[in-house]
């Protein structure tokens, strides 16, 4: 196949940098909303590195204060992250065996489910939010935690997991909201 110049300068113009930053952008922000549900990918720095490439480009450039303020907003929520889920597990009395087992059962919803074939609900959404609230009752119960306090810690513990998701999803709806403004408007 011989390529034309009209046919070159397409892919000229069509790989630039900008446009490899742009797809990798939207590439990285999708990771970012995986990550604000699944743990081990930090979903919120994730979404603000898009940003950042967007920022890179030669079309496109945030002001140094919103980069800043949203920095700094990241920071924020990546360590509520942290401090959520297990201040919802402590204040409804539970105990580090919940907030582990909170976790394992977190990944076992989303992962090994799905793998053995077992999806519950649409996308899996049942075990997403059902996994940290089984995991934290038997982590509980496995820590040697009477059945109702065992319970309270499931609520809290799944109270803890949900607020720290939303508060994570919402930071990165609003910088997927300036990442495809920025690209596509």
């Amino acid at each position: 196949m011989h390529l034309s110049r009209k046919n070159i300068n397409f892919v000229q113009k069509f790989f630039t940098m900008d446009y490899l930053l742009f797809v990798a952008a939207i590439i990285v922000l999708i990771i970012g909303f995986i990550g604000d549900i699944i743990p081990g990918i930090p979903g919120t720095p994730v979404s603000y590195l898009a940003l950042l490439l967007v920022h890179w480009t030669e079309r496109f450039s945030f002001s140094s204060e919103f980069l800043v303020i949203t920095g700094l907003i990241c920071v924020a929520i990546t360590v509520l992250d942290y401090v959520v889920p297990v201040w919802g597990t402590k204040k409804f009395g539970g105990t580090k065996a919940g907030v582990r087992g909170s976790t394992i059962g977190l990944v076992v919803g989303i992962l090994v489910l799905p793998m053995l074939g077992i999806v519950l609900g649409p996308f899996g959404l049942l075990g997403i939010l059902g996994g940290p609230f089984v995991g934290a009752y038997l982590g509980e119960k496995m820590g040697g935690t009477p059945d109702d306090k065992a319970w309270r810690s499931a609520v809290g513990s799944f109270i803890g997991f949900i607020s720290g998701t939303l508060m994570k999803l919402a930071y990165t709806g609003v910088v997927g909201y300036y990442v495809i403004k920025a690209i596509f408007f």
